[in-house]
């Protein structure tokens, strides 16, 4: 445990939804629902808006439209997240060397080995200015958490939320944890809160006042003394500034269950090409292939195979995932299916599938190398025309996601079916737009990339460069005042 409150917990406030907010001026204020929006999807994220109504993370979609049936409901845009993410994760790397990420909105922060805060003073202030930057650069508001631990940096962030900041002093950990629930600390999830309800433990005192031995007897050895330590405040992990993942995975849960046996296998094939490039994304191979299954009863199949070497091939992860399938009896219905790479290494093995495909083609090639070319059927404007109908009328559009009109200009999807789709235009910083309706194969209106949500963002190339002339003086202009 430190003796000043140098680590510090970022947590960007309602993240998912409060990025579309920003990129919406007409959704400003008002609830909004980040998720998947099929019958068996869940909430990602909900606004402030939305939470009054009792709607929250990890709830069925369906249950939140029965809560909060007027709120927006909107499909994840990943690329924004990561964009804003990526703003985000730069400013806290010129704090310190040691940055954790949890997640694309969440973060820890050793200001000591930054050399920026060695007492609450500074801590404070770095934590003050840290909101206001991110203000500045993202439009978004984050809250802080400062304190000797990270778990209760973490608890801090938690209780300074939305867009505050809370400082725990050294000595007075055991004072604030006394009184909350058992279930604020890592590790305690419902099942081990409800055990320790029922030995008549609700509050974090009453795990502190039961004793070690108590606690060992109810929850184990390992789980029990660890419990002790942190209903004490005592928590000693370091901030780790790389997280090596151990595996990459993908799955989708579908809104009915999946019967056709040549469909479940196409989504199969799909979800293994969705897998090797967030594979490669992350400069990654992986030795062993996971299929998961779940079926219309709610049981839920795992299969893996090993390969010879680690590999970033699609085409070996396809057929070592197609072979593992053949294995899983889904004639009962499938609900959600898996598929991910585990066994991860920096490097590629050339496998002897590829290797036998390129060797085939090799040969193939020089077969034909002396033949004659051989003429394409000449496409004629009708075919051309009669080809771009049909994708045109086959495209999808997420509500939520980004269009472009030729005459409108940038809008987003409000909402679409029976051939239709209704976009409002507008961008980040205006006024709310108008709304139009479009034929789904309207040739004038195409996807587009998300915007910038603030378009003129506030220079702060040399903070925290700056940060003596602000420790004895006021909190930066447009700094909000910290949570008590």
């Amino acid at each position: 445990m430190r003796a000043a409150p140098t680590i510090l917990h970022l947590d960007m406030d309602a993240f998912y939804a409060s990025a579309e907010q920003a990129a919406k001026p007409s959704l400003r204020g008002k609830p909004v629902v980040v998720g998947g929006l099929g019958m068996r999807g869940v909430v990602a994220t909900a606004s402030y808006e939305a939470r009054r109504f009792g709607v929250h993370s990890a709830m069925p979609m369906g249950q939140a439209r029965r809560l909060a049936p007027n709120a927006a409901y909107l499909v994840p845009r990943f690329a924004l997240y990561r964009t804003v993410s990526d703003q985000v994760m730069e400013l806290l790397g010129r704090l310190s060397p040691l940055v954790e990420p949890l997640s694309l909105d969440e973060a820890f922060v050793d200001l000591e080995a930054g050399g920026v805060a060695d007492d609450s003073v500074s801590a404070r202030v770095i934590g003050e200015q840290l909101r206001t930057v991110i203000k500045g650069v993202t439009g978004l508001s984050g809250s802080v958490g400062l304190a000797g631990s990270k778990m209760l940096a973490k608890i801090a962030s938690e209780e300074a939320k939305p867009d505050g900041l809370l400082l725990i002093e050294p000595g007075t950990e055991r004072e604030l944890l006394a009184p909350m629930s058992v279930r604020i600390l890592p590790g305690v999830g419902p099942a081990t809160g409800d055990h320790l309800r029922r030995a008549g433990m609700t509050v974090v005192q009453d795990l502190a006042e039961a004793g070690e031995a108590e606690l060992v007897r109810l929850l184990g050895n390992a789980h029990g003394v660890a419990l002790y330590r942190m209903a004490l405040g005592h928590d000693d992990r370091p901030v780790v500034a790389e997280r090596d993942a151990k595996s990459v995975s993908v799955e989708d849960t579908f809104d009915v269950d999946l019967h056709d046996r040549v469909r479940v296998r196409t989504e199969v094939e799909r979800l293994a090409g969705r897998c090797v490039e967030r594979l490669r994304n992350a400069g990654r191979s992986g030795r062993t292939v996971v299929l998961k299954v779940r079926r219309y009863d709610f049981s839920t199949l795992t299969r893996s195979e090993t390969l010879r070497g680690p590999t970033d091939d699609p085409t070996v992860v396809r057929e070592a995932a197609a072979r593992l399938l053949e294995a899983v009896d889904t004639t009962g219905g499938v609900r959600l299916l898996g598929v991910g790479v585990t066994g991860l290494a920096d490097f590629t093995q050339e496998d002897l599938f590829a290797q036998a495909a390129d060797a085939l083609q090799a040969v193939a090639g020089e077969s034909e190398s002396g033949a004659a070319d051989i003429p394409d059927e000449p496409v004629t404007p009708q075919d051309a025309a009669e080809e771009r109908a049909d994708r045109l009328a086959g495209r999808r559009w997420p509500a939520g996601h980004d269009v472009r009109h030729d005459v409108h200009g940038h809008g987003w999807v409000q909402g679409s079916g029976v051939g239709r789709v209704t976009v409002r235009f507008e961008e980040p910083g205006e006024r709310p737009g108008r709304v139009r309706t479009f034929r789904v194969d309207d040739p004038q209106l195409q996807p587009a990339d998300p915007l910038p949500l603030v378009r003129n963002p506030v220079d702060y190339s040399s903070w925290p460069a700056s940060l003596p002339k602000f420790l004895s003086g006021p909190v930066p202009p447009g700094a909000a005042e910290s949570s008590p």
